[in-house]
């Protein structure tokens, strides 16, 4: 029986896909991006441990909220794509009940190598949508940013593009390292050569994970970093925007 490993579970999430959402928190993820605000999913070997039909038993509670909302279940992290064959599984049982499946991903894990493209080609069979994270067009900044290179993590959009899989692509706005015109506008030419991309979500920065960094004696390189202001957000939404236009 496939296990995954799962650091938290949020029964109603709103803002993680449409409708009302049942959101499993993977565990385990291969960037560390600066500004992460769940650094304690990073190591793979932590969290707990879970059967596909343990989580199902707890989904199809929550089936009447998202067929009145329009929702489903929706698998972050950390990284969901670490944890590939328990997705295959877990999502072939949520379709066997008709509900809406979603991956939120970084991409980290996206190769070409003929094994992990069967079973990403698999998965997808049984996904609706992916929330996709590009962090930055620039590869000298993304490394800087997630420790990093973003080319594998490109690939995987035009990928996605390539098999049309419905995505909705975000962004996270920071002040000092995602928040320059000149970068937001090459971001938009990138989505604009893609043609699955239903949406763009700009995220601000946000200081609510700074205590979690603290708490695992991990160094905050962000602490004099205040969230974007209101201007820069719709700023950089009305530019990403373009690319859907």
């Amino acid at each position: 029986m496939v296990k995954g490993r799962i650091h938290s579970i949020e029964s109603f999430g709103a803002v993680d896909g449409p409708g009302l959402r049942y959101v499993l928190f993977t565990q385990g993820c291969l960037l560390r991006c600066q500004y992460c605000h769940n650094p304690d999913t990073w190591k793979r070997t932590e969290g707990k441990e879970m059967t596909v039909e343990e989580i199902m038993h707890d989904v199809e509670s929550y089936l009447p909220f998202f067929q009145a909302s329009g929702g489903g279940i929706t698998v972050s992290g950390g990284e969901p794509l670490l944890q590939i064959d328990f997705l295959i599984e877990l999502f072939k049982e949520c379709k066997k009940l008709g509900i809406h499946t979603t991956i939120d991903s970084s991409g980290g894990p996206f190769n070409r190598r003929p094994e992990f493209i069967e079973k990403l080609d698999e998965l997808l069979e049984y996904t609706d949508l992916i929330l996709l994270d590009l962090k930055h067009i620039d590869n000298e900044k993304h490394k800087l940013i997630t420790g990093m290179s973003n080319e594998h993590i490109l690939d995987f959009a035009r990928y996605l593009s390539e098999k049309n899989i419905p995505v909705w692509v975000r962004h996270v706005l920071v002040p000092g390292l995602t928040d320059f015109d000149e970068d937001l506008t090459r971001l938009a030419d990138f989505i604009k050569t893609l043609e699955n991309v239903k949406k763009i979500e700009v995220l601000p920065y946000h200081k609510l994970g700074v205590y979690k960094w603290e708490s695992l004696g991990l160094e905050y390189k962000l602490k004099g970093v205040e969230p974007p202001t209101n201007d820069r957000v719709e700023n950089a939404k009305i530019i990403l925007n373009r690319a859907l236009s």
